[in-house]
């Protein structure tokens, strides 16, 4: 359950960062979003996890 609550705090201190560095840009990228094409924003959702948890199996098995 801690390791559950410390990954959930990272994930939203990392969400937050685009907000506090570039609200305008923030703004700009949402309001381009409902243009582009469901299977365009599947493919970015599925890439983001992959790329996630590739990143938890390097971190997992490859370092100490």
């Amino acid at each position: 359950m801690k390791l559950l609550l410390l990954g959930l705090g990272l994930a939203m201190i990392l969400e937050g960062i685009p907000y506090f560095l570039s609200p305008g840009k923030v703004k700009e990228l949402a309001r381009l979003l409902p243009g582009l094409p469901d299977s365009a924003l599947r493919l970015l959702g599925l890439a983001s996890m992959f790329l996630g948890l590739l990143l938890l199996y390097i971190t997992r098995r490859l370092l100490p």
